[in-house]
């Protein structure tokens, strides 16, 4: 198994990412907004995406979007085809293009609304944390993509604020301030430690 960055050479699976997604939205019966395959094939093309292949069969895919002048990432269309489900490939594949978007976009902060219990976990375990939309990107373009969603007048009855999804959010200011405080903390023990030492020698 194969996951890699994506290039033109991939257009050739674009239909089958959207017929993908759509499917996996009817066994679900959740919002999923829908993708055309010329859409997919931008994504493609500019390298914002990530593809999962077992030889030349597709398995998965997921592209990246930016949003409020690159400020915000989303990572879109996490889809894992019937056959290799159940093998942890989302996971993998959700790894892969998370550490594109950080190497791409070092200072956004990466976010997801999403319905689906195995994507929130995935999130958590890279960092993400549940916040509310208000913490998200207000570019309209972001929301008038939920306009393909079933759910999608839940979400305009609420001004934009909730829906069925769950907002997620990973800050990299965040993280890089929770790996001070650890720093700071783990250096003063270490003088403690190192100051009891030279006291009982």
């Amino acid at each position: 198994m194969k996951i890699v960055t994506t290039n033109s050479f991939h257009n050739k699976y674009a239909e089958v990412i959207c017929d993908t997604i759509a499917d996996s939205a009817k066994v679900r019966g959740t919002g999923i907004a829908k993708r055309s395959p010329e859409y997919i094939v931008k994504k493609i093309e500019s390298g914002n995406a990530v593809i999962a292949l077992e030889g030349d069969k597709f398995a998965g895919f997921c592209y990246i979007e930016t949003w409020s002048n690159k400020k915000y990432v989303v990572h879109s269309g996490l889809i894992v085809h019937p056959d290799f489900r159940n093998l942890g490939l989302a996971k993998k594949i959700k790894k892969k293009v998370f550490d594109h978007s950080k190497k791409m976009y070092p200072d956004a902060k990466i976010f997801g609304i999403t319905t689906g219990l195995a994507v929130m976990k995935i999130n958590a375990e890279l960092g993400y944390k549940p916040v509310t939309f208000s913490e998200l990107t207000d570019d309209d373009a972001f929301w008038n993509g939920c306009k393909a969603c079933r759910n999608y007048d839940i979400l305009t009855r609420n001004d934009r604020k909730m829906c069925l999804c769950t907002g997620m959010l990973h800050d990299p200011k965040a993280e890089n301030s929770e790996k001070e405080v650890k720093n700071k903390v783990w250096t003063r023990l270490k003088r403690i430690k190192q100051a009891l030492f030279l006291k009982n020698k």
